[in-house]
């Protein structure tokens, strides 16, 4: 079953990254790596960064376990989303109204004429905000029921909807096509909305809505609303690192050379693959299991889960690092290279691409590592874990920056995720950690890469021929 949702999950990413991939090859061509595409990223930025904390990492992590617990699940599933969602409207219109405000928040170094054709991007692009939190809600009552399609492959309807745009208006003025973009954006939305309801629905799980609308005795509930919103509440920041360290690349970058978002855009895209591909894709398939496990006190075997779950993370995760470390020029000239986007461009790109890719085996291990502590309803270590990466993420800005430009941005967040790696597995027991890696996986994991990392080599000078 295990095995079953991660690969469900997997290609189900694989699909959307691949739409993905051919949605930025369009953009980096329309557009290149200029002020435009700077000014598109930054748009989407506000709403990216706040769905993969508040959406979908802190609130998953956070709604299953108490979910599970709740001894009036429809009443509590009913109040949740109508709190947060109300929510989301509401802070969706003042974005609306303050968008100079919240545009010059996120790129700062950003002129006023800038801004100002910035600003109504960031206003139509916050709008995907409360669409995909109804979408994160309804598919974590679907990994409830241990259904992961919906959500997995949904996500491609999103990049479906931005190629459209892109080759709807190619040839068109370059601000017109970042505004059809935004738009699109909530298209895209919409038609993921749209089949997580179908998919809810056949599931028979809208009674849940029904009846906790018709219940008016909402006030039993009173006790699990307050530790559901104080654990999200941590939630949200023990999720945040990597998602404030991108939030803050950016707004140091566009005090830098121009192109400089769109070095960091691109390079991240391809960091996030194997991210999202096997961290994100297994720790989701897992963690309804594991959350199960321990509220049943069934701590041994949530732990064997987990021990399986590490070794095929950590060979998946150091595979992939180590060959877009060594290829990383190779891969974002053959995925970007053409039309607007130059040879420096590449270069530049690929160089940011290095600098995070050091930081993808501590993000993705402690993807997994947290997911012990969310279980285990220590949301609040976890957030503690996090202000301490944070912290060490913008001590290092003053380090590096200066000396290696915008790939400094990039470092400093590498650093942050080993910080974040190392004290989550302080907190789940450097005992506990020790018996997991005492393992002959791990002399099988040496033999490999004296094999592999060669045979990269060779395969660098193979392509570099070819290209």
């Amino acid at each position: 079953m295990i095995i079953k949702n991660f690969f469900t999950n997997s290609i189900g990413i694989l699909v959307s990254r691949i739409f993905g991939f051919i949605r930025d090859l369009l953009t980096a061509s329309v557009l290149g790596a200029n002020i435009y595409s700077d000014i598109f990223f930054v748009a989407f930025k506000l709403p990216n960064l706040f769905r993969r904390i508040f959406a979908e990492g802190a609130f998953t992590q956070t709604f299953i376990p108490a979910f599970i617990n709740s001894k009036n699940k429809s009443i509590f599933t009913y109040k949740t989303f109508t709190r947060f969602f109300v929510f989301l409207i509401f802070a969706s219109f003042i974005v609306t109204i303050f968008s100079g405000f919240f545009a010059k928040l996120i790129a700062l170094g950003f002129d006023d004429e800038t801004l100002a054709i910035a600003s109504p991007l960031v206003a139509i692009n916050f709008y995907y905000l409360p669409l995909i939190f109804a979408v994160t809600f309804l598919g974590s009552l679907l990994q409830y029921k241990n259904h992961f399609a919906t959500t997995a492959f949904s996500t491609a309807l999103l990049n479906i909807a931005l190629i459209s745009s892109l080759l709807l208006t190619n040839g068109m003025e370059k601000i017109d096509i970042a505004y059809a973009m935004s738009y699109a954006v909530l298209v895209g939305g919409v038609l993921q909305l749209l089949t997580h309801i179908v998919a809810v629905k056949n599931r028979n799980l809208m009674k849940l809505f029904r009846f906790g609308f018709a219940n008016r005795k909402k006030d039993r509930i009173k006790d699990e609303d307050k530790r559901f919103f104080r654990s999200f509440s941590h939630a949200i920041l023990g999720n945040s690192t990597p998602q404030i360290s991108a939030f803050l690349d950016t707004w140091i970058a566009s005090f830098l050379l121009t192109g400089s978002i769109s070095y960091l855009y691109y390079a991240n895209r391809i960091f996030q693959l194997p991210l999202a591909l096997f961290a994100i894709a297994l720790s989701v398939g897992i963690f309804p299991k594991i959350a199960r496990l321990v509220k049943n006190n069934d701590t041994q075997k949530a732990l064997i889960l987990f021990k399986n779950g590490f070794w095929f993370l950590f060979f998946l995760l150091t595979l992939s690092a180590i060959g877009g470390f060594i290829l990383s020029e190779e891969i974002v000239k053959l995925l970007f290279q053409r039309g607007a986007f130059s040879s420096e461009d590449t270069l530049k790109s690929a160089g940011v691409l290095q600098m995070y890719l050091i930081g993808l085996i501590p993000y993705g291990l402690a993807k997994l590592f947290s997911l012990w502590l969310y279980a285990n309803m220590r949301q609040k270590e976890a957030a503690k874990i996090t202000i301490f990466a944070l912290s060490t993420n913008v001590l290092l800005y003053t380090v590096l920056v200066e000396p290696l430009g915008v790939k400094g941005l990039a470092l400093a967040s590498s650093c942050a995720g080993i910080v974040l790696l190392v004290f989550t597995i302080r907190s789940f027991g450097i005992k506990e950690f020790l018996d997991i890696i005492r393992d002959k996986k791990l002399a099988i994991f040496v033999g490999m890469l004296l094999v592999y990392i060669p045979a990269l080599l060779y395969f660098k000078e193979l392509i570099n021929d070819y290209l």
